[in-house]
Formats: C-alpha cells, structure tokens, sequence
C-alpha cells in the first residue's frame, strides 16, 4: 500500500492583525509589503515586525504575516510564552476565547487586546483533492509518523480541507525541533 507522505513547514512565532490594528501600529491606511510568499496560496510573510510585551517580558521583532484578519491573533511557541508570562493555549487558528492578551508596539503607536495569543494547535492544510486521494476530512484529526533517529508520532493533528490550500503540515518551532524535522521534511500521515 503506497504511503500517504505530506511536507512539514515549520512555524515560528508570528502575529497576524486586523486592519484597525495595523493603522494604530503603522498609521492610517498602512499597507502591508511582502517580504516573501508563504506555502498556502495567498498567504505571505510580511517585511514589517512589531514587538509583544507580555507582563513579564517582551518577545522584539515578532514578524506579521498577511494579508491582515477580521481578528488580530498572535500565535507563539509554549517557551514563547513563558518569556511573555503567559499561558498560551494551544488552539486551531481563531479560537481564542479565554486566551490571554498583552501590548502590541508598531512604530506609530500602541495596541493593548485582552485576548489572542495562542500555541497553534498542529494541523494539515490540504487541498479538496488531497483529502479524497488520502481519504480523510475536514476537521477529521489524524496521526502522522516521523522517520529518522528523532522518530515519533503526533496525535491529534487537525486536517484543514480547502479548495484554496495547498498540501502542507504545520508544526511550531518546538515540536519540530524535538523531531528533527526541517521544512519540506516529508512525513506520513495514519489514519
């Protein structure tokens, strides 16, 4: 039976706004410019960082990713979170109910939101066609096995099903270290 293989993108501390966001951090109609393009289509790294104050350290030259959200969403690493003195959750992107806040700093002003910092949750970006071929979907949680001398196998990872996405597993920065894996390093997804 042919195995089911799908590229890990590694993710490291990053923060996505909402446009009233922006125009506090940068100024009034500000526009985001593309540093480069990220794997899902449409979706891109932005040259522009701000800086994350929690209550008990700061996290300088956290990197926006666009284009901007209806909601402002910072997603950070569990030691992240201990350097800001928080507790992020881990989560799927845009649940951040009961998640905690902190200061946000642009170059032109300050933003202070109550919620929003998160762990994201691992998960699978895949394209409608690539569901039917692996024969799962959307919101269905699977298992994905890594080879190598830092082998393991991640429970719990959410597949994300859209005609926009592009076949992609997300991980943060830590659990990816901890398997060894490096962007584009090819895993295989269990049922």
């Amino acid at each position: 039976m042919e195995k089911k293989m799908v590229p890990v993108g590694l993710s490291n501390k990053h923060i996505h706004l909402s446009q009233e966001h922006l125009d506090i951090l940068f100024g009034e109609g500000y526009e985001l410019k593309k540093f480069k393009d990220l794997s899902q289509p449409g979706q891109y790294a932005a040259e522009e960082k701000v800086d994350v104050v929690g209550v008990k350290g700061t996290l300088k030259g956290v990197r926006i990713l666009g284009p901007v959200r209806k909601e402002t969403q910072i997603e950070v690493s569990l030691a992240d979170g201990f350097v800001l003195g928080v507790n992020p959750p881990v989560r799927d992107s845009g649940d951040l109910i009961d998640s905690p806040g902190s200061k946000i700093v642009g170059p032109k002003g300050e933003v202070v939101i109550e919620k929003g910092i998160i762990a994201a949750a691992r998960h699978i970006h895949m394209h409608t066609s690539d569901a039917e071929k692996f024969g799962v979907a959307d919101k269905e949680e699977v298992s994905v096995r890594v080879e190598g001398k830092r082998g393991l196998i991640f429970e719990n990872v959410l597949v994300r099903v859209h005609k926009d996405y592009a076949l992609e597993m997300h991980v943060d920065i830590e659990e990816g270290n901890a398997a060894g894996l490096k962007n584009g390093t090819m895993v295989e997804l269990l049922k």
